[in-house]
């Protein structure tokens, strides 16, 4: 056996004990068995799944009333590491336990974490009142409590309160419910970094679609063509299973989000058997196996006739396999390919592996035989992004050999003229590197101007005395929110604030303490932000104004308040001896209008700021539009007094 085929062995003998250790590690572990889950206050995750009891309803008959009544033998208790029961036609109910024996109320989030479910009632039942939520993928998106890819769903405990959920889940797809209790914070920090996980992977998918299309543009290459499409059926897949594609491409087209799924896979499959046929010359072999590319290539088209016509269920339990098969008919043909010698093949099969073991984890995860965990859930993306990186190499690597054959074919033939040729270079490298050297001087100085007219621009939109924003730049960016929010209809707030009694502050304690305070207010608002689309600014003396775009009344209420607990707490000392500063802010929030204008909304925001002084101080207070109803105050303790 030459060194190709050992290399071939060793790479196949150490993906498989890769494999095997993967699943060993993987494998689910029985969890102790708990009646209810304690809730503390302190605990920012906790998964559920060792607290689920479950009832299989085959015949789907039983009614909520029905499940409550069950003795307490009809419960099985859940004891893996997430409910996982695989493809069938059976309606679940789950029943969950949670207690707060804390005195104070505590409030969290539960995500299900498997977006493709297709009905999940949610019954959250306590001492006095039961609550019914519907939730799934064959409902409107914007149905959901919370518009999260994910179902999550707010749940609230007072003082020594139980709630017992019940859960109902049907659904098509994999019946796999993987419950995490979240506090608020955590969750949304986890969630960006799970999106920002998302994004560098959609991130690596575009850009190998948009470099290989334009390689395919200049070369004409139908590998490039078959990749380009491959590349796309694989991120839209993956979009469709993790939710973000029902979340902000088709949100209200239920039936086509199941389909999608169906669609896209067998799509990668196609482009997938096109591409190897083409890449590794399968049809210069002889016999049957010549065709097999395009016989995968059809089956996957057969399957998409499939999605559109019959139910899901039938045509996944198909699709996985078949996609199984297909990508072990390409990574064997690959091994073939690397074993008969060809440095693009051995990239290939390289890239190939990488989607393999990906696939292989998510199609046992769908069967039951794999825990629902980081490791599955990601092994797709991880897999495919290896897997199209590395198949770029091997294009540009088929390029080369490509090139270097054409090369020394036309060696023999352009002797004679070498010596012209080389002059001709030389001439031509001389010509490059004068035009490089120009145009680079040229991008120099351009670069320069830019970056001088990016700090005059900042400078004349700074505020330099607190580092904010200024009028100026508060105008301009007001009136550009104002008509992007009047175009699509979303809310947009304005919070204007005055600190209190600052002339007698000034009076007090000179000027320059007051400038210091002015600066320090300016951090506390800074603190109490926390979206990059927060726009604080110093609006004109003591004044300063927040605009906060897409935030309805509940979140500017809230973002308000927070920034006047950071001004009211922060230490402010004048000769060691605190001095306590505070301010009065007005709220106006709308959904503006092309009957209105911007400037209304800062003129209301002062109306609800003069409202906080009249009432006190130390406040908010909401601008209400309309009849004889007063602006909503937020009380707050008194302002102090300055001596």
């Amino acid at each position: 056996m030459n060194r190709s085929g050992r290399i071939a062995n060793q790479t196949g003998a150490g993906l498989w004990c890769t494999v095997l250790l993967l699943l060993m590690w993987i494998l689910p572990g029985t969890t102790p068995a708990a009646e209810a889950f304690q809730l503390q206050a302190t605990v920012q995750q906790q998964p559920l799944a060792g607290y689920l009891y479950y009832v299989q309803d085959t015949a789907s008959a039983l009614t909520i009333e029905d499940v409550k009544n069950l003795p307490a033998e009809a419960w099985q208790h859940n004891t893996r590491q997430a409910f996982n029961h695989g493809y069938n036609d059976a309606t679940w109910w789950l029943r969950v336990t949670i207690s707060n024996r804390d005195n104070e109320r505590i409030n969290r989030l539960l995500e299900i974490s498997y977006p493709v479910l297709d009905y999940l009632t949610v019954f959250i039942i306590d001492q006095q009142q039961q609550q019914v939520l519907h939730l799934g993928d064959k409902l409107p998106f914007d149905q959901r409590p919370i518009n999260h890819r994910n179902f999550v769903i707010p749940l609230q405990w007072q003082a020594q309160e139980t709630l017992t959920l019940y859960l109902s889940v049907r659904s098509s797809s994999s019946i796999q419910v993987p419950l995490t209790l979240w506090e608020e914070h955590a969750f949304f920090n986890y969630d960006r970094t799970q999106t920002l996980i998302h994004g560098v992977y959609y991130g690596i998918m575009f850009v190998m679609v948009m470099y290989n299309l334009f390689v395919y543009l200049a070369v004409g290459e139908r590998n490039y063509l078959y990749y380009v499409l491959f590349v796309c059926s694989m991120p839209l897949f993956l979009a469709s299973l993790s939710g973000f594609a029902f979340q902000y491409l088709w949100p209200n087209y239920t039936q086509w989000n199941d389909q999608a799924i169906l669609v896209t896979l067998s799509a990668a499959v196609a482009f997938g058997s096109l591409f190897t046929h083409n890449f590794l010359r399968l049809y210069e072999l002889r016999g049957p196996i010549r065709y097999l590319g395009y016989v995968c290539a059809g089956g996957a088209c057969v399957i998409i006739i499939m999605a559109l016509l019959l139910p899901y269920n039938i045509v996944i339990r198909t699709l996985i396999p078949f996609a199984g098969v297909v990508c072990c008919y390409v990574f064997s043909s690959g091994v073939f390919r690397w074993y008969s010698g060809g440095l693009s093949a051995k990239y290939y099969t390289i890239a190939w592996s990488s989607l393999l073991g990906g696939g292989i984890l998510l199609a046992l995860s769908k069967y039951n035989f794999l825990p629902k965990n980081l490791l599955t859930d990601y092994a797709t993306q991880i897999g495919s992004a290896l897997e199209v990186t590395l198949l770029s190499f091997a294009l540009a690597e088929r390029i080369n050999q490509e090139r270097r054959m054409r090369f020394e074919a036309q060696q023999d033939a352009l002797n004679t003229e070498r010596e012209l040729r080389h002059a001709r270079e030389q001439a031509l490298e001389i010509q490059k590197q004068a035009t490089d050297s120009l145009e680079q001087r040229v991008q120099e100085r351009t670069r320069e101007l830019e970056q001088l007219n990016r700090k005059l621009e900042e400078l004349s939109d700074t505020d330099q005395l607190t580092g904010l924003k200024n009028r100026r730049f508060l105008d301009r960016v007001l009136e550009e929110e104002y008509a992007r929010c009047c175009r699509y209809q979303h809310s947009i707030a304005v919070l204007l604030m005055d600190i209190d009694h600052f002339k007698q502050f000034n009076d007090t304690y000179g000027h320059l303490i007051g400038d210091e305070c002015l600066r320090e207010v300016a951090q506390a608002i800074r603190r109490g932000l926390r979206w990059p689309s927060d726009r604080p600014t110093r609006y004109g003396g003591e004044e300063f104004c927040v605009l906060l775009p897409e935030t309805d009344e509940e979140g500017a209420l809230t973002v308000a308040e927070r920034i006047r607990e950071c001004v009211a707490t922060m230490e402010f000392t004048v000769k060691d001896a605190p001095v306590p500063v505070t301010v009065s802010i007005g709220v106006m929030v709308t959904v503006p209008t092309t009957d209105d204008h911007f400037t209304s909304m800062l003129s209301r925001a002062d109306e609800a700021l003069y409202q906080s002084k009249a009432d006190g101080r130390n406040r908010v207070t909401l601008y209400q539009r309309g009849g004889d109803n007063p602006p909503t105050t937020l009380a707050s303790s008194a302002p102090p007094q300055h001596k």
